[in-house]
Formats: C-alpha cells, structure tokens, sequence
C-alpha cells in the first residue's frame, strides 16, 4: 500500500488548525507573499501548500476545494493542470533526480516565466520544495526575485528543519509546522486507511517518525520484499548493513543514522554507563561523519559489531 505523494494527495490530515489559518490570512487580504514553511522532513509541509494553492484556485471553479472537510476535488481543473504540469499560476521547483542540488538555471527559467503576462487575473504560486538544495548561485538569483517580486506573485518555501541563510529567511514569513509523535502515527494511519499496525512493527514506529518517513519506510520494505511486522528496530538495522541498503537506496542513507540514535535511547533506558560511554563515541562519530562527509561503511560495521552483536 502506497501513500500519495504531496501533489495528488487529495485529503489533508492533521494539519486543520495550520490550513485555517493561511486561509484566514488570505481572505482577510493579509496573507504574507513569502512564505517559509518549516519542520521535519514527511510532516506534511508540501501536502499543506498544494491544498491551500488548490484551495485559491479553484475558488471560482464549479469543483472547488472543499474547507469543510479538507479535501480537494478530484475534478478541480485546477488540480488536474497541477498535476499533469500545465497550470499557468504555479511554477514548481524541487531538486532534479540526476543533481546534486536546485541549480541556477532552475531559477532563472523561473525569473523568464514570471515576467511573462499573465493568462488570468488570479494568484500565481512558486513552490519551492528542499530548499537546502539550492547552491549559492541560485540563492543569489533567487533573492532578488523575493524582494521585488512581481504583483501578485506568492512563493511558498519548504524548509525541513535545515540551516537557511539569514539573507534568505530574512525575507520571509516563517511558519513551523510541529507535529506530536501521537499527531504522526494518527495521521499515518489516516494516510494508510488505519493499516498502520498491521504493516509495520511497534518496535519500529515507537520513535519520532513523520508521516512522510513512515511512507518512505513502507514503499522501502514494498520495494525489497521485507515484512516490516517481522523487523523490530535491531532486526531493521542488522539487515541495513549487512545488505549495504544505505548505499542503493537515498532515503535509508539518511534514515540509517536516525534509526542508529532511536536504537541507543532504548538501550539507554538502563543507564548503564558502558552503554552511555558507547553513546557518546558513536554520537560523535555520527556527527563527524554527516558533517565532513567521512567514510560511513566503517562507522556501520563498527556500530553492528560492537552494538548489534556485542
């Protein structure tokens, strides 16, 4: 069972009292026209742009969005043009599969379209998702389009939770999107029609996993085969290493040190000081190795010997 992405998730869940209030600003002709969007990574961030974006859009349409109960129609024209890319009053940037980063080039297609006339008199939206992809270049080319953008013109930034410079933070609205870890699983078994305990072991979500997590984790375990009902946390990670699925798969690449800390916490509930000695060192190894791009099958084989099996 697979889990919408942000763009054609119809249903938003957990996020009522966030989406209120966009529209409270927008129909009190108050709404800020950059906007940052942050929290954690799967927390709903994009799910909620694309629903107040379909929300604006469909207004005057005969399938409008439907506040009462959170959901975008599915004959909306103008979530069909957003889905199959052609809706003139959205331009959406995100980092390319084959890159590294959100180039310059990206932004300055971005700066051609958006001197172009318009095709009607409503709102046009810039989303721009992972926004700690863009290199400095880009960032440069896009802060002068944020300080004098044209009339009209509303952009919705998505950071999860990562450094952003001042000059561009500066420029925008900041709204956080915190959820609880109960908000998470609530809205993950919303998402998975109430699934969630009969796809995937407590052990492995009794952590904080966000929604967008917990779907990258099922479609992870769909993609290789796995039962994840029969993985608990120190079962998962074993069978990370051994099969080196941080190195084929991005998002376990990512996850793997997360899963690495949730795994010292349990073990830490005793307090011993062997354990917490341990936590320390590979702590600090986590962190240099994230932070200087060092060698991590070491670190892996290492936590697996002297963790896992010790």
């Amino acid at each position: 069972m697979i889990i919408p992405e942000p763009i054609n998730q119809k249903k938003l869940f957990g996020l009522d009292d966030q989406f209120n209030e966009l529209i409270r600003l927008y129909e009190a002709d108050i709404y800020p026209n950059k906007i940052l969007l942050s929290g954690q990574k799967g927390s709903g961030k994009s799910t909620l742009a694309y629903h107040f974006i379909n929300y604006v859009l469909s207004k005057d349409e005969d399938h409008s969005y439907d506040k009462k109960n959170f959901v975008i129609d599915a004959e909306s024209s103008s979530f069909k043009t957003i889905l199959n890319k052609s809706n003139p009053n959205i331009n959406i940037i995100d980092v390319n599969s084959d890159k590294k980063s959100i180039d310059i080039n990206q932004i300055r297609e971005l700066i051609l379209d958006l001197n172009k006339s318009s095709f009607n008199s409503k709102p046009r939206f810039v989303l721009i998702d992972n926004i700690e992809f863009l290199n400095k270049n880009s960032i440069n080319a896009l802060l002068k389009i944020l300080e004098e953008p044209n009339y009209n013109i509303n952009f919705i930034l998505i950071n999860n939770n990562k450094k952003v410079l001042s000059t561009l933070s500066s420029r925008c609205i900041n709204y956080k999107i915190c959820l609880t870890n109960k908000k998470c699983l609530e809205i993950a078994n919303n998402l998975l029609n109430g699934n969630l305990k009969n796809l995937v072991n407590n052990d492995l979500i009794n952590y904080y996993l966000t929604p967008g997590k917990i779907y990258n984790l099922i479609k992870f375990a769909e993609s290789y085969n796995y039962n994840l009902i029969e993985f608990d946390l120190k079962k998962f990670l074993k069978i990370i290493i051994k099969d080196n699925h941080y190195k084929k798969d991005s998002f376990m690449k990512f996850m793997i040190f997360d899963l690495m800390e949730f795994y010292f916490r349990k073990l830490n509930s005793s307090f011993s000081k062997k354990i917490n000695e341990k936590y320390s060192y590979f702590l600090k190894k986590i962190s240099d190795t994230k932070s200087f791009n060092l060698d991590d099958e070491s670190l892996f084989v290492e936590f697996e010997d002297e963790i896992l099996n010790g």
